[in-house]
Formats: C-alpha cells, sequence, structure tokens
C-alpha cells in the first residue's frame, strides 16, 4: 500500500500563550516544509521540536501522522477554514484512516523506516492551538485521533513522499482499536484492553495506564 503526502510540515516550540502569568511554550505551532527532502532522526524530522519532553516527543513520538480527509469534519465542526498542521502534525496524509492502519505497521519513507505505535491523546496545549476549550474532549470522542510513529532507521525523506507500507502488523489491532481500549475506563471489553496492552509494538506511554487499569 503506498500513502500520499498531502503536506509535511515542522515547527520549533514557541509561546503559545500566556496562562495565569506563566508562558506556555509548545511546538505544536508548525508550517509546510519548503525543501525538498528533510532528514529524519530517531527524534525527529530535522526542523523539529518539542518543548516539555516530559510529555511530548521521544522515540515513540517522533512522527504525528493525521489523514487529510478529517479536516473536511473538523472545518463543519470548529466552523473555520484549517490550513496546514491544524492539529500540529508532521505528516497529513490521505488514504488510511484510523481503522486501517495497525499498530506495528512498518512505513518506509525514502531511506528511512518508520513504525505506527500509539493514536494521540491531546493535551490542553491543542486547545490553546485552535482557541477552542472543547477541541481535546471533541477529537477523543470522534477518534480522529491520527497517530504517532516511532523511527527504526533514520535516514534522508523526501517531502513530496511517497510513504510505502512495508510490512503489515499480523495482530491485526488498529489504531482505533488502541484508542478505543484507551476510551474503556470501566472495562466493558477488558479482553480487547488486554489485546491492546500485550501488543509489543505499542507505546509505553500507551501500555502504562492499560496495565495499571487491568491490574486494579
Amino acid at each position: 500500500m503506498s500513502i500520499q503526502l498531502a503536506s509535511v510540515c515542522t515547527g520549533v516550540p514557541t509561546v503559545l500563550a500566556d496562562v495565569r502569568g506563566e508562558r506556555v511554550w509548545s511546538g505544536i505551532r508548525k508550517q509546510p516544509v519548503r525543501d525538498d527532502v528533510l532528514w529524519l532522526s530517531t527524534l525527529n524530522l530535522s526542523g523539529d521540536g518539542q518543548a516539555d519532553l516530559s510529555v511530548h516527543g521521544g522515540p515513540d513520538k517522533a512522527v504525528y501522522a493525521y489523514p487529510s480527509e478529517h479536516l473536511g469534519w473538523w472545518q463543519d465542526a470548529l466552523g473555520e477554514v484549517l490550513g496546514p498542521a491544524a492539529f500540529g502534525e508532521n505528516l497529513s496524509t490521505v488514504g488510511p484512516l484510523e481503522a486501517d492502519v495497525l499498530i506495528g505497521d512498518v512505513w518506509s519513507w525514502g531511506g528511512a523506516l518508520l513504525q505506527v505505535c500509539q493514536p494521540r491523546w491531546p493535551c490542553f496545549k491543542l486547545a490553546l492551538h485552535r482557541g477552542r476549550p472543547d477541541v481535546q474532549a471533541s477529537m477523543r470522542r470522534s477518534g480522529r485521533t491520527g497517530w504517532y510513529l516511532r523511527v527504526l532507521d533514520p535516514g534522508e525523506v523526501p517531502v513530496a513522499g511517497p510513504i510505502e507500507v512495508v510490512r503489515r502488523d499480523p495482530l491485526g489491532l488498529s489504531v482505533q482499536d488502541a484508542h478505543l481500549a484507551m476510551a474503556d475506563v470501566h472495562l466493558e471489553d477488558a479482553d480487547a484492553v488486554h489485546a491492546v496492552a500485550d501488543h509489543p509494538a505499542l507505546a509505553d506511554q500507551w501500555r502504562r495506564p492499560l496495565r495499571d487499569r487491568l491490574d486494579r
């Protein structure tokens, strides 16, 4: 399967807002890349960065992909025209949605290999970025979360794409499945939560709260 790219965006931390007298820094404000190629390391694309590394960035959040197909729904919901990187995404993809992409899928992008490892669970900085306090709940409720990828092999990547899916994970658990497991706070489907928590390719940041919930 080949995945096309509508845009590739990067950004360094800037002041997002002033909250109760404290500056909130974030790298969520990204702009389309004008270069033909970028270097992708195990942590991020060249020209990209995060402010609070305790919750953002790191090997399991090296690249954030978001389906371009969701933008029409969001424009109706938010009542505004949305441009590139509306949600802080690095990759605006064309084609697969959360139900189609599997945890553990391996992507080949130019000279780099990436692996899908978790959905996104947005924090308050998304609300500040969009100027909408309800956007976090809307993203979680709708399941239009996008997904993060870790970098297995760094390399030079073409901004125009495409990306090739070179390995489909045999366990068949989608990004949507992982999102639903996290949302299942009362363990109404404990078997499904177990299956997601046991997935070897799942990011630890996603696995730990599921394990804690199952062990209670």
